[in-house]
């Protein structure tokens, strides 16, 4: 899918700074901006490094500053804002942007045109930027790469510890400013060059002030490239040839033709959100794992094992799928799968108790699409025993089977649960006790632990994990029914139940085992759709409910208290249309399909081609956090797919609970 914008967005300045592009490497490491060409953010930049994939990102390369010089006059082609002024305005001059597939900026200065085309290298630390000149006999093009070397959530100033030497080789400049830093090598086919050594100081990136941090730095430009005509320019974390850069970008276009061929329907919706798909599919070490948001996530367990299904099954990608569940299972300790992996590179963090839940589904997921018993068998099953053991008799947390047969977790200032926002020592939603959708996963995990032991042989276990899920079921009916408001309490602690409605309970008709009859599981989704739907998800909380926010904004207080306290999620939608599906049936299906239709919109707003991680609870639902999350591009394409699309089961699997 080929997206295009032209003169009426790429020059209204405020339009084209809301639509950012993104280029993946497959290692964890991206390039990114606005379709102007102006920074916005701190994690903009050319070449964000993965130094140990998929974390240790550093932002080596900003930016390319072009000048382009004809007839004895000087064009700036690139704009940067500082205080007070935006300088220079080369966005006037930009005709045309495109996602084809690459990132292209077609610019027009009187008689020459320039097309400007930029593109990852996967599985490399490697940007590749092209500019071809038309017209303009005699024109010249200035090149000027804009250095930070930093960890991309930071910020870099001024200093004399930079060393601003450039090692100068044929057609290959180096610099390499901190001797703790990987070093930056550009190849060029440059016709001429010169050392600057000039700071550009105060560069500002208005969605950090917006979003109440530091938002001025310093970048460092090192030298100059003076090119006649078109241009090349390979910057990478190793010397490359400039005679490459063709061969790179045909090997670039098969790659990725090749990710869309697979996809499982013609449809455009579909090809574009499996696309998506394949940028969050990085390395961790020599196993594959899931980024969960571009452009400041790693990967976390939770978010990787909610995205699996729809990353890489609904696409036929099982050996990924594979791959990333044995590096999961690599790292489970006591029970419980990690909550992330730090970017520093220190031990896993296991502050979550649902990831360990999804990874259960994760592997129904792999078996409902593959049947692949044999590799569950000799590689996860004992690991999802271990899980449950440890469950039942307690870990980390609070996190134990209770005497009703529900699972209990939480203590004082840890957040558990997917809505874990917290400042400082404030944790804005607690959810401690009993929630419901970790009720819902784990009847959910029993089941398939049932029909796993029953399948390899071990009927007496089989009966033990059934009998644990026949006393959840009774006890989740007894205790989670709320009569009055005709759906599930979100959370049940001691005497306490939390009647907030939020998203959590449609967990408990979505999952492929159920607890809930048919006339509760559609009260369940009358409930949620009619206090929680929006056209591109589902609000974390109710709009009656006192604490609801109908905005995310402000400072880092001001958007967290927000972020589950009404935000729409648009991950949550898949597993709302799951529901829909399971209540309705066909006539479910068809509304869905309409819905999924519409939001084709979204991927030209925000991040290019991609699906944003929330948006404001009220209309126009503008699109804020992550402008690339991997659960919302995995849940839209997953339920497109599966409930939309009809995907033919290849595994005999049972669809009973």
């Amino acid at each position: 899918m080929t997206l295009r914008f032209g003169t009426e967005i790429c020059r209204d300045l405020d339009a084209a700074l809301r639509r950012e592009w993104l280029e993946t490497n497959g290692l964890g490491g991206f390039a990114s901006s606005t379709i102007a060409g102006l920074n916005t953010r701190r994690y903009h930049g050319l070449l964000v490094a993965a130094t140990r994939p998929p974390v240790g990102r550093m932002l080596l390369l900003a930016k390319l500053d072009e000048t382009l010089v004809f007839e004895g006059r000087r064009f700036d082609l690139s704009a940067n804002r500082y205080p007070g002024v935006i300088h220079p305005q080369g966005h006037r001059y930009l005709k045309e942007f495109r996602l084809d597939p690459f990132p292209v900026f077609a610019y027009e200065v009187e008689s020459v045109a320039i097309e400007k085309r930029v593109f990852m290298v996967h599985g490399e630390n490697t940007v590749v930027v092209e500019y071809e000149v038309t017209g303009g006999a005699g024109c010249t093009l200035e090149i000027r790469p804009l250095i930070a070397f930093r960890d991309y959530h930071a910020l870099t100033r001024r200093n004399g510890a930079l060393n601003p030497a450039v090692e100068w080789q044929p057609y290959l400049a180096s610099v390499r400013p901190y001797a703790d830093l990987p070093a930056l090598h550009v190849a060029h086919n440059a016709a001429g060059f010169e050392a600057t050594g000039r700071w550009y100081e105060n560069v500002e990136y208005a969605e950090e002030e917006r979003r109440g941090l530091d938002y001025r730095e310093d970048l460092f430009n090192p030298c100059l490239l003076r090119f006649h005509g078109g241009a090349t320019v390979i910057a990478s974390t190793e010397p490359r040839d400039i005679s490459e850069a063709a061969i790179l970008r045909k090997a670039e276009v098969a790659r990725r033709a090749a990710v869309v061929a697979a996809s499982p329907s013609p449809e455009p919706m579909v090809r574009a959100l499996t696309a998506a798909a394949d940028q969050f599919i990085v390395e961790r070490g020599d196993l594959k794992t899931i980024v969960a948001g571009y452009p400041w996530f790693s990967d976390w367990g939770r978010d990787t094992m909610i995205a699996l299904p729809g990353l890489t099954l609904v696409n036929g990608r099982a050996a990924v799928a594979r791959s990333i569940l044995l590096g999961f299972a690599k790292h489970l300790d006591r029970g419980m799968l990690p909550n992330r992996f730090p970017e520093a590179g220190e031990s896993p963090e296991y502050n979550t108790v649902d990831a360990t839940l999804w990874f259960f589904e994760a592997v129904r997921s792999l078996l409902h699409s593959t049947g692949d018993f044999g590799f569950v068998k000799d590689h996860l099953y004992g690991k999802l025993q271990e899980a449950i053991q440890w469950h039942l008799r307690g870990t980390r947390y609070g996190i134990r089977a209770d005497a009703d047969g529900l699972l209990a977790a939480g203590e004082p200032g840890v957040q558990l649960t997917w809505m874990d926002a917290k400042v400082g020592d404030w944790v804005v939603t607690p959810r401690h006790g009993k929630p419901v959708e970790i009720q819902a996963l784990w009847y959910n995990a029993l089941r398939i632990m049932e029909d796993l032991a029953a399948r390899f042989g071990h009927a007496g276990q089989a009966a033990a994990y059934g009998g644990l899920a026949d006393g959840a079921r009774e006890s989740f009916n007894a205790r989670f029914w709320n009569p009055q408001a005709g759906c599930l309490f979100d959370v049940i602690a001691d005497t306490h139940r939390d009647a907030s409605v939020r998203p959590n309970q449609v967990f408990a008709v979505s999952l492929h085992h159920t607890m809930l009859a048919p006339e509760r599981a559609r009260q369940v989704v009358e409930t949620v759709r009619r206090e929680l739907w929006t056209p591109l998800g589902l609000r974390s909380l109710s709009p009656r409910d006192p604490a609801y926010r109908p905005r995310y904004e402000g400072g880092v207080m001001e958007r967290d208290s927000a972020y589950h306290q009404g935000t729409v999620w648009p991950w949550l939608l898949g597993p709302f249309i799951s529901a829909c599906v399971k209540v309705y049936g066909d006539p479910a299906r068809k509304e869905a399909a309409g819905w999924l239709a519409h939001l084709h919109e979204h991927l030209s707003v925000a991040g290019l081609g991609q699906i944003s991680e929330i948006a404001d609870a009220e209309p126009p639902h503008e699109p804020r956090g992550c402008i690339a999350q991997a659960w919302s591009v995995a849940e839209w394409l997953r339920a497109a797919v599966e409930d939309c699309g009809g995907l033919q089961r290849l595994a005999n699997w049972s669809d009973t609970s």
